[in-house]
């Protein structure tokens, strides 16, 4: 096997954006370097389940609600 074929894997600190702490390691920067944090996935709706709007001003969820508001499946079997 070749040699200087895998990157340099060390110990770097992570910071949350909540300020907490926490070792892994990384390929990232050098070793004892810090990573901050933009997103957080304790606090990013994407891994919170976080509320989403539905914003249709007359476009494709209107269209389909006045197209299909009169079928009923509930008592068709």
């Amino acid at each position: 096997m070749k040699d200087d074929t895998h990157p340099n894997y060390h110990f770097i600190k992570v910071v949350m954006t909540d300020g907490t702490e926490f070792s892994t390691r990384s390929t990232m920067g050098g070793d004892g370097d810090t990573l901050n944090l933009d997103i957080d996935p304790k606090t990013h709706p994407a891994w919170t389940g976080g509320t989403q709007q539905l914003m249709d001003r007359g476009g494709r969820l209107s269209r389909f609600n006045s197209r299909f508001s009169g079928l009923s499946f509930a008592g068709k079997k």
